[in-house]
């Protein structure tokens, strides 16, 4: 049995869940979340808690087991406490600016790049060289973080680009030069 997958997932006060066969619908405080699991699993809800069952001992169903469990984890943990991930910009004249709910970074290309965030998620800005994006949905805020990441990934030789906070990047040497 799925160690993670049999736990149940606790529903906190002011959090609705509405399971209708393999939809579940997640309501709180800091938004809704739909997700549509695969039909074999068994989801149910027993007073204050999530329940996740496998129909059998196959491959799939077990690993599918603990993944919809934590994945509902996830929502009723999104839509309560909600999701960030930091960013960092390392680079002489790199820089973000907050423009209404547009984004414009200055990466060293010859124009500014502005980007708007997708339907529930929020940039916030607290210095130029940081940028915090906030959401509801774990995936959602991971794939836009890192499709800011990408738009000018920290190059190894003097580490200027967009970083995850945290985030270590190993440095190489450059030439050595002539001798």
């Amino acid at each position: 049995m799925s160690r993670v997958g049999k736990l149940p997932v606790k529903i906190p006060a002011g959090v609705e869940v509405a399971i209708d066969g393999s939809l579940v619908t997640v309501k709180g405080p800091k938004g809704e979340l739909k997700r549509v699991f695969h039909h074999d699993m068994k989801i149910d809800r027993e007073g204050d808690a999530v329940l996740v069952t496998r129909p059998s001992d196959e491959r799939e169903h077990r690993s599918l087991h603990g993944l919809t469990r934590t994945l509902i984890a996830n929502m009723v943990q999104g839509v309560t406490k909600g999701y960030e991930r930091g960013l960092q910009i390392e680079g002489t004249g790199y820089r973000a600016v907050k423009n209404g709910n547009k984004l414009t970074l200055s990466l060293g290309f010859s124009h500014p790049v502005e980007i708007d965030p997708p339907a529930g998620i929020q940039f916030d800005v607290p210095n130029a060289t940081t940028i915090i994006v906030r959401g509801s949905d774990k995936e959602l805020v991971g794939e836009t973080a890192a499709k800011l990441r990408a738009l000018r990934e920290p190059e190894p030789y003097k580490g200027k680009g967009v970083r995850y906070q945290g985030e270590r990047v190993r440095h190489k040497a450059g030439k050595a030069g002539k001798k």
